[in-house]
Formats: structure tokens, C-alpha cells, sequence
């Protein structure tokens, strides 16, 4: 979903694995659909979703791709701390931070600072081949350069956010050494509803946004009456036009932020370039997170699931400590063995929150993606009444959504199952294709006409 929540699970991720995990984009770009449900080689016959052979065979390979992508990331931010605990270097780096500073907060800054950078460019190769990965198949246009810069970017926001962060999380340790993951799990809450509020402030450091009246009045007339059929209450001053084109082919438009800076955002690539109506069902899909409390009902599993992870991590942290903390030359004491509370032993707990959230993976993506599917569902009625063939725009969108990102139209159940945070496209065109709860007289499940 591309919504103001990814930014609040992104950042808490941050701020507790220290992990980077590239999700796949809703991106949504026009193409033709399949005629009188005849399948192309390589297709379920009947299948909503299709594509031409020439991208067929793209797809097929670039889903290859991904998915092995989609499994080493993980793994690679998992053995990268790993080698950072049995190698030394997170002793190393105390001890040296603890030499080239007299205050214990100067030498907690310096130590959490150097660690963040380390790991974010022990992920940077991983990351370096999807962004190569990307430009081969005509996703990315964006230049090495501006990439780059983008990196560099994101690691002084992961910096500067992250390292005062930790160091709290840190002092909580040895603070309250048996119940800190208590403290840790009550101080996440607020940075989590934060992280919502700010997420469309830090964006245009990424990317340029003008007001989309000014380029497309028409569309803004649009999405204003989905707006006050849905009730989300978004004025036109809150809608922006993004120039994603400097960067990508795919196309996209997305909710974000809450309250005072809850906006909607279209793409330049979307934006003219696709039908309105079909850009109107992208906008009712997104707002329908908004209005059937997808935010506030993701955050409540949240903070019920960090709960039992923040406590099941810590033990399984004490445990690799005991057996491996010799090994890791971790300071020891007598009466308690290998100290968390320490900068070098706060990596273990680091590390086991990353094995967690990898293991914890398929549960979370399920849960998204029973919530795309319910905006999937609120989208497609949102704009009953307004388009003329609301599964037939429906339809044509996800097969936007396939083509822009090159999506293989037969994915492998286990990895959907594991690695997508929505349903895949093929479920999804498939369910639009036969979602008409008003053919005969009836009504939507969320709408009453």
C-alpha cells in the first residue's frame, strides 16, 4: 500500500532492526486487456490480468529476479550483524568510541552513528542490483548519480533520526536490564503515529511536488467527488502533482500523512497519461484505507504483535548472549554473564529484532494484504455511479499496475505467500472482474447504493 502507514512501519523498522526492506510499489500504467478472455501462451485461459508475449517473458524473468532478491535482503542484513557481532567489530567500535569521547551520551551517539552507516553500506550491494536490476528492465530511469544521492540522503535521515533514537532505547537497557523491552515497547507507540504525521514533510527531500491544480484542474474536479462521497476531506490545496518522471516509468497515486498533513499525491507519469476514471479508482482504493480505519487498525496490531515480539526477542537475545557472548567478547559480569546494557551486547538484541521481523514476515504481509483487499473492494464501489463500467476500470487499472512493474501473471504461490504485502495482481483483476454486487439491485459492502 502506498499510504502514510508503509512510512510508520519503515521507520519503527529502523528505529528496531535496523534493516532496509524494498517492498514492491503499487504503480499503475494502461495497456490493453485481454479480448474475449482468450489467454496468450503462457496464460490461464480467462484470466482478468494478461500481457503481451514480448513482456510476458520480461515478467517471467524479472519475478525470478525479485524473488531471489526478495529472499537474500533479509538474509543479508541478518548476516552482515551477525559478522558484525562475531568478527568483533561491535567491541572494537565501543571501546574506540569510548577512547575518542570523555561524556557516555557523546560515546552512545558516535558508536550508534558508525554502526548505522556500516550496516546501511554492508546492505548497499543487495540494494545496488535491484536498482540495476530495475534501469535493465526499462522500470528505472533514474541515473546512478541521482540514486546515489538519493542513498546518501536517506542514510542522513537514518542517521540523524535513528542514532538519538537507539541511544534512548540503549539507556533503557540498562536502566531496567529485566523489564527494559516494556519501556522500549511503550516508547515505539508515539514514534510510530510520528513517523505518520511526518512522512509527507520528508518527501519532497526525495522528490518535487507542485500543486496538481495547477497542471490538471480537470482531475482535481474529479477526485473531488470521490472525496465527498467517501467523506475523507481532503480540499484541493492538499493535492499534489509528484515528478516521478525524472526517475521512473511506473505510475502511481497514493493518500498519505494524517491530519494536517494528509494529502493526495498523483504521479506526472500517471496523471494525462492514463484515463481519469482509472486514476479515480487508484484515489478511491487509497482513501478507502483512510476511511475504513486501516491506519488506526494496522497500529493497533502493531503495538498488540511488537508487544509479544519486543519480549519473545529479548529472551531469545539473553540466550544468544549466554551461549555466544564469550565468543563475541562481550563484557561479562559474574552475577548476570554477557551484558545487553553495553553498546556491543545492544547489537544482539538488535540482531535478534531482525530475525524476528524476517520470521514475523508472512504474518504481516497477510495482514496487509487483507487490508489492500478490502481497499481494493472500497475502491471499486467508491466509484460506482461516477465511471460508467466500474469493474471494467477496475480491471484495465491492475492491468496498468502488472504492466508498469512488469508482474508475472502466474506467481509463485509460496512467494506470494511470503514476500507480497498485496494480493497479486492476477487475484485481484481476477476479483474485480466478477465484483458486481449491483447487478441485480443489491448494493455494495460498503456503500449503500
Amino acid at each position: 500500500m502506498k499510504m502514510a502507514l508503509r512510512w510508520a512501519l519503515g521507520i519503527c523498522i529502523l528505529f528496531l532492526t535496523i534493516g532496509v526492506a524494498e517492498v514492491r510499489g503499487a504503480a499503475w500504467q494502461e495497456v490493453a486487456t485481454p479480448d474475449g478472455g482468450q489467454a496468450r501462451q503462457g496464460q490461464p485461459a480467462g484470466q482478468a490480468y494478461m500481457l503481451p508475449p514480448d513482456k510476458l517473458a520480461k515478467a517471467i524473468e524479472l519475478d525470478r529476479i525479485r524473488n531471489i532478491l526478495g529472499m537474500v535482503a533479509p538474509l543479508w542484513s541478518i548476516a552482515a550483524l551477525w559478522l558484525v557481532l562475531a568478527s568483533g567489530f561491535a567491541v572494537r567500535l565501543e571501546g574506540w568510541a569510548q577512547r575518542t569521547m570523555r561524556q557516555r551520551w557523546l560515546q552512545g551517539l558516535l558508536f550508534f552513528a558508525l554502526l548505522l552507516v556500516a550496516i546501511t553500506f554492508a546492505g548497499l550491494p543487495v540494494d545496488m542490483i535491484g536498482h540495476a536490476v530495475n534501469v535493465a528492465y526499462g522500470i528505472s530511469i533514474q541515473s546512478w548519480g541521482s540514486w546515489l544521492g538519493d542513498q546518501a540522503k536517506a542514510l542522513g535521515l537514518t542517521v540523524a533520526v535513528g542514532t538519538p533514537v537507539l541511544l534512548l532505547f540503549n539507556w533503557m537497557v540498562r536502566r531496567w536490564p529485566r523489564r527494559f523491552w516494556l519501556g522500549v515497547w511503550l516508547a515505539t507507540l508515539p514514534l510510530l503515529v510520528l513517523s505518520l504525521f511526518v512522512a509527507p514533510l520528508l518527501e519532497p527531500l526525495f522528490n518535487q511536488y507542485e500543486p496538481l491544480a495547477s497542471h490538471h484542474a480537470a482531475l482535481v474536479d474529479k477526485l473531488e467527488a470521490v472525496v465527498a462521497r467517501n467523506g475523507t476531506h481532503i480540499p484541493p490545496q492538499r493535492m499534489f502533482l509528484m515528478l516521478a518522471s525524472r526517475k521512473t516509468n511506473g505510475l502511481n497515486a497514493y493518500v498519505d500523512g494524517i491530519g494536517a498533513t494528509k494529502r493526495i499525491v498523483v504521479w506526472d507519469t500517471t496523471a494525462g497519461r492514463i484515463p481519469d476514471d482509472e486514476i479515480l479508482f487508484i484515489f478511491g482504493h487509497e482513501s478507502g484505507h483512510y476511511v475504513l480505519n486501516h491506519i488506526p487498525r494496522m497500529l493497533a496490531i502493531s503495538a498488540v504483535g511488537l508487544f509479544f515480539v519486543f519480549w519473545a526477542s529479548t529472551a531469545f537475545a539473553g540466550m544468544l548472549a549466554r551461549r555466544c557472548g564469550i565468543a563475541w567478547r562481550l563484557r561479562t559480569s559474574e552475577a548476570t554473564g554477557p551484558s545487553l546494557g553495553t553498546r556491543a551486547g545492544f547489537v544482539v538484541l538488535i540482531f535478534a529484532l531482525t530475525v524476528a521481523g524476517f520470521v514475523m514476515q508472512p504474518v504481516t504481509n497477510g495482514i496487509s494484504r487483507h487490508f489492500e483487499h478490502q481497499a481494493d473492494v472500497y475502491g471499486q464501489e467508491a466509484i460506482h455511479g461516477l465511471v460508467p463500467d466500474p469493474r471494467k476500470t477496475a480491471v484495465a487499472a491492475f492491468n496498468a499496475l502488472g504492466a508498469a512493474y512488469l508482474e508475472d501473471p502466474d506467481p509463485n504461490p509460496w512467494i506470494e505467500f511470503w514476500e507480497y504485502d498485496h494480493p497479486s495482481v492476477k487475484n485481484r483483476a481476477n476479483f474485480a472482474a466478477q465484483y458486481d454486487p449491483w447487478a441485480k439491485g443489491g448494493h455494495g459492502e460498503f456503500f449503500d447504493r
